[in-house]
């Protein structure tokens, strides 16, 4: 295929996709629909993109980002969830859908039906995180589903590749299967947090937020090639780097940050308008090869609807009779109490089960030959898996919406909580500032005398203390006393104070080289919030997306002291 050929077919996937969040269209079906349009085209060429792009160069990247967004302390403490779902929900699933595959397609083997129940087994929880997001799902049913999308990937493809090899060999052993996973799981995740750790060591002494990102963009390459050469599983090797470098990126530099969040947003877009691209400018030559071959393209479509049934109604029998596992609490498991799922957050975790990228692009990757003998039923296990993708995205996307609404699933005491614990976060942070504060006292007094010095200082801490108490008041009215200091009351205002704390006046502190004290002041109490954010999150006092908010507000003050300082140095 030639290179512009691809370049055409990603750069009107864009186009379509741009236009579906400009519109609050759902661009994963817009794209396909798109897509298969064009295929209808006279002159159009037939897509054929090699397996190993998109199993190696496609899909690491966006579980990267996916797992890099994610929280590591709530996934923990959802392990058990998680696993429920993201492993034994892919089995259960990957065993009934190769069932009903194998009943419907006796000639087949059992290896060439569980290879199409892998394919079509993974959730991906992009289009229900999105909608969640917007509705306000609560945070343990968020977490559930993105961590269960990204460890439901390696539980599939690892099963992919077991199934493609007994279609190789011809025989099937549960043994050596279970052997094979358990060597892929735990190569896999090993090699991931080695990954995860280099790269952490070597973003924390680099100052150069460029290369810092080039490093992020090769980091899950890394780590699905290392793990898969040790025979893990890539997938996971990838999930545990992002999941690491997730947690301990407020170590990294500021500008690191800034940097890599739209990089990655970028990534993502590109990489999923191309998979659902692909999809749809396949479908028709995946119908004209069933409609030349001996099973015929009616038997194929029946087949393929009655695999989307039985991969729908699978998944609500499972969550709710396995949902007794939610109140299992084993030793050492980090569970919170009361974090299992109420009946209505299971139906919507159960309604939550849209197929993407993932099972697109196995499906896609299916080879055509195996051994140098081609697979005979490849065009049926890829409409069939196509149709379970496009069918769920149709069926569940489109009124996830309507049954979060009818269920009453919210997340009001999420935001209550949430209100309050930055509220106390706020006030934590106003005390290490005021230590900064007290540390420069002598060298305040140093530089315009003693007395000059207890005045900005004093006048400093009162303001400090007075946006507090305002910050007490906004974010947690009813608990605001409780939080304040002795002597602060919540009518104390915060006048003449940034986002950030700066000094009152324009900013800037007396003496000599006042630019560049002003500068290492400010950076020094950033630092020292920075520093109360990371503590408290780690305690379990502060969640994970509240931290990542106020983080940004500091990221973000100190990029404009590194504009001010530029710009003070080009006058």
């Amino acid at each position: 295929m030639h290179h512009v050929e691809v370049f055409l077919l990603v750069a009107g996937a864009v186009l379509v996709a741009a236009a579906c969040r400009r519109r609050g269209l759902p661009s994963p079906l817009v794209i396909v629909a798109f897509a298969l349009v064009v295929s209808l085209i006279p002159g159009v060429p037939r897509y054929e993109i090699n397996s190993e792009i998109l199993l190696e160069f496609v899909l690491p990247p966006l579980l990267y980002s996916a797992a890099l967004s994610s929280s590591y302390r709530d996934f923990r403490s959802s392990l058990s969830s998680i696993t429920r779902l993201g492993v034994g929900l892919v089995l259960v699933s990957a065993i009934v859908v190769a069932l009903v595959f194998w009943a419907l397609e006796p000639a087949a083997s059992f290896a060439v039906a569980l290879v199409l129940g892998a394919v079509v087994a993974p959730p991906d929880a992009v289009a229900a995180a999105a909608v969640g997001r917007r509705l306000g799902l609560p945070r343990r049913v968020m977490t559930l589903l993105s961590g269960e999308s990204l460890i439901n990937d390696a539980t599939s493809l690892t099963l992919y590749k077991v199934a493609l090899l007994g279609v190789a060999t011809g025989a099937w052993a549960f043994g050596s299967a279970l052997g094979t996973f358990a060597v892929a799981v735990v190569a896999g995740v090993a090699v991931g947090l080695a990954i995860g750790w280099i790269v952490h060591k070597i973003r924390v002494r680099l100052d150069d937020p460029v290369v810092a990102s080039a490093i992020g963009l090769l980091t899950p390459f890394a780590a699905y090639w290392a793990a898969e050469a040790v025979h893990g599983s890539g997938v996971l090797g990838v999930v545990a780097a992002g999941l690491y470098l997730g947690h301990t990126s407020p170590r990294a530099g500021y500008a690191t940050r800034l940097f890599e969040e739209p990089i990655w947003s970028t990534l993502d877009i590109l990489l999923e308008s191309f998979t659902f691209a692909l999809i749809g400018i396949q479908l028709p030559w995946i119908i004209r090869d069933l409609e030349a071959s001996d099973q015929g393209l009616g038997h194929a479509v029946m087949v393929s609807l009655v695999v989307l049934l039985a991969a729908v109604l699978v998944r609500p029998l499972y969550v709710f009779g396995t949902a007794w596992f939610d109140n299992v609490r084993l030793r050492g498991s980090h569970r919170p109490p009361g974090d299992a799922l109420s009946a209505r957050e299971s139906a919507v975790v159960s309604w939550a089960g849209m197929r993407g990228v993932v099972t697109l692009a196995a499906a896609a990757a299916i080879p055509t030959t195996i051994d140098g003998q081609p697979f005979t039923d490849r065009a049926t296990i890829q409409l069939a898996a196509y149709t379970v993708a496009i069918g769920t995205l149709l069926g569940q996307s489109l009124t996830l919406p309507w049954v979060i609404r009818r269920l009453g699933v919210g997340s009001a005491d999420e935001a209550a909580s949430d209100a309050s614990q930055e509220a106390a976060t706020r006030i934590a942070t106003a005390d290490a500032v005021q230590r900064v504060l007290e540390s420069r006292r002598g060298e305040l007094a140093a530089s315009i005398g003693a007395d000059a010095a207890d005045e900005a200082i004093d006048r400093m801490s009162a303001m400090w203390r007075g946006r507090a108490a305002a910050a007490a008041v906004m974010l947690d009215p009813d608990h605001a006393e409780d939080l304040l200091p002795d002597g602060v009351h919540p009518s104390e205002s915060a006048r003449g104070l940034g986002p950030a704390g700066r000094p009152p006046g324009d900013g800037r502190l007396p003496g000599a080289e006042e630019t560049r004290r002003t500068q290492r002041f400010r950076r020094e109490i950033v630092a020292a919030q920075r520093e109360v954010l990371m503590q408290r999150r780690d305690a379990g006092e502060l969640d994970e997306a509240v931290m990542r908010r106020m983080m940004r507000e500091l990221d973000l003050e100190d990029e404009s002291l590194s504009s001010s300082w530029l710009e003070r140095v080009r006058d």
